[in-house]
């Protein structure tokens, strides 16, 4: 605002509404009611037929300043308006991607019949340096051991043969009821 800036000075008069509107691009009618908030505000006089006359530049400067408050307000709405669209665009894309994923499952479920389980063997288990053969695995579990994952490595069709180690992890296919007795069986033997 011009006489917040001090480009007008109190008690002079300011240019008529036809040349105001037309210099910022208004009705007369839209310089008028800015004038009448202006007098209200105490900022500027409206005298009949003598024109309109700047009263207080302190009041203009607080109007501005509590004018600009309010126009960080609207814009920190505007700006949180924003965010809220793209976490609603954000949540569908999850939603999306959530729903692809288990339709994969689901589709991937019907077609084997078998579940992949993995039970990590624990320090203390009895099967330790024993074959899966020799502690006969798969007849007291009905758990097909299909890899071990020792360290960094992973041995694909362990075979009879495969020794059992301490922090090894097997990774077996069965049914439903199989990770539980083959979690018993590791730790009981």
């Amino acid at each position: 605002m011009r006489i917040a800036r001090g480009e007008l000075k109190e008690n002079t008069k300011v240019y008529g509404r036809s040349v105001m509107s037309s210099e910022y691009g208004v009705s007369p009618e839209t310089i008028r009611r800015a004038m009448k908030l202006l007098e209200d505000m105490q900022i500027v006089q409206v005298r009949q037929n003598s024109g309109v006359i700047i009263h207080s530049a302190d009041n203009a400067r607080r109007y501005v300043e509590r004018f600009g408050v309010q126009n960080d307000i609207r814009a920190m709405q505007k700006k949180l308006r924003e965010l809220l669209r793209q976490q609603q665009q954000l949540g569908s894309q999850i939603s999306d991607v959530a729903g692809s994923i288990i339709r994969i499952n689901e589709k991937f479920s019907k077609n084997s019949p078998f579940f992949n389980y993995e039970s990590d063997i624990p320090l203390d288990s009895p099967l330790i340096d024993r074959s899966l053969g020799e502690v006969k695995f798969w007849q007291k579990t009905r758990a097909t051991v299909i890899a071990v994952r020792r360290q960094d490595k992973i041995i694909l069709s362990p075979g009879p043969y495969m020794t059992i180690k301490a922090d090894d992890t097997l990774i077996y296919v069965g049914d439903v009821t199989c990770a539980e007795i083959v979690n018993d069986f590791i730790k009981k033997g």
